[in-house]
């Protein structure tokens, strides 16, 4: 094991960043641990459904805080994406190549998951399964994808990203609340926001690879502002106090997102800027470079498949037993709290199955990049 870490170490390139590969990680940690302690499927009589424990128990809504990441994805796919954009002109590669070569990474993984799951549907509905058992599953596995299609979007924007000041998108998201809020403007104004929103951190990342809002005293303003200001929006201004979704409830910050989840994105990304410093520090050690590296390594697959993980654990479940306490049950106590994460190993274990079948999807994209003609760009992990 010693030797394997050594060689995973030593072949690192000396100029990658690997904590910009830790923040990449710790976003997708947030984003699976969240979905498994914030999503629960509860069975009524064979059918199933979904809920929350934000919407039966509220004041757990801070915890939401901690586990909403997704800021950190789009800062690192913006800093990667325009350091890549920009060392591809230099090698005199075309935007379109370079685009293509940067979104191969995607194709396999996701066609994997949308095939998998279209059988099971199918499946399930040939053997009698109620259709709202199915759409609830099916839902649940395929609402995640809305954030490749928006990170997708920027990536394709790189080129302009790269030019624009974080102050725009966030001007445009200030906007458009005020007026869908604060002027009974029409609700559909929001869904502006998707791309705005989310613009914010993708050009700070992309500033960030340029040599801009790089120092301290950036990650202190962006912490300590953007924590003010969500704060303030959900103290004083009506917004949501949950920073995710939640099943049944009047307004969301994050369906569309909302100018409180934009500035609470800034914070984590002010965050971030402070962390890498240490992160580096601590990733000298092999060790935990190997971990990290991993991780990252089969970044797609978790992403995609960790909600089939969950559902197979709770399928397993209903089949073997019955309703389970923390996996079918309403989440309404805190002993629903503490049987989840009693699950967790369960769902963790799951996962690692889904990532032995379905990496390989992963690693055949990286396969054919190996493979791409002289001259074409290298794509970097998403």
């Amino acid at each position: 094991m010693r030797d394997l870490i050594r060689r995973i170490d030593a072949a690192t390139p000396p100029e990658r960043d690997r904590a910009v590969d830790a923040l990449r990680a710790l976003a997708v940690f947030g984003v699976v641990l969240g979905h498994w302690l914030v999503t629960a499927l509860v069975s009524d009589s064979g059918t199933l459904h979904t809920t929350s424990p934000l919407r039966h128990m509220p004041q757990l809504a801070p915890v939401s805080w901690l586990f909403q990441t997704l800021a950190l994805f789009f800062l690192v796919g913006g800093q990667v994406g325009a350091a890549s954009h920009a060392s591809a002109r230099a090698r005199g590669t075309g935007y379109g190549r370079w685009l293509g070569a940067r979104l191969a990474r995607l194709v396999r993984p996701v066609a994997a998951v949308l095939v998998v799951w279209s059988v099971a549907a199918g499946a399930m509905l040939a053997s009698g399964a109620s259709w709202e058992t199915i759409r609830t599953l099916v839902k649940l596995v395929y609402s995640p994808l809305w954030f490749l299609l928006v990170f997708v979007a920027l990536t394709a924007a790189t080129p302009l990203a790269a030019k624009l000041h974080p102050l725009w998108p966030l001007a445009a998201v200030t906007l458009v609340d005020l007026v869908r809020y604060g002027l009974d403007g029409p609700a559909w104004l929001g869904w502006l926001n998707v791309v705005a929103g989310w613009s914010v951190p993708y050009c700070l990342g992309a500033a960030r690879a340029r040599g801009s809002l790089c120092g301290r005293v950036t990650g202190w303003a962006l912490l300590l502002g953007g924590a003010a200001a969500a704060s303030g929006l959900v103290l004083w201004a009506g917004y949501p106090a949950a920073m995710v979704g939640v099943p049944g409830a009047a307004a969301s910050n994050l369906d569309p997102p909302t100018l409180a989840v934009v500035t609470f994105g800034l914070a984590q990304c002010g965050a971030a800027l402070l962390l890498l410093g240490p992160l580096r520090r601590v990733l000298r050690r092999p060790a935990v470079w190997v971990a990290v590296a991993l991780v990252n390594l089969s970044a797609m697959t978790v992403f995609l498949w960790h909600q089939t993980a969950m559902i197979a654990v709770t399928a397993i479940g209903m089949v073997a037993s019955g309703p389970l306490p923390g996996l079918h049950t309403v989440p309404d106590d805190f002993g629903w709290v503490l049987a989840r994460l009693a699950w967790l190993p369960a769902f963790a274990l799951a996962l690692l199955v889904c990532c032995a079948a379905f990496r390989v999807h992963e690693q055949r994209a990286g396969a054919e990049r190996e493979r791409r003609p002289a001259g074409a760009p290298e794509v970097e992990r998403v």
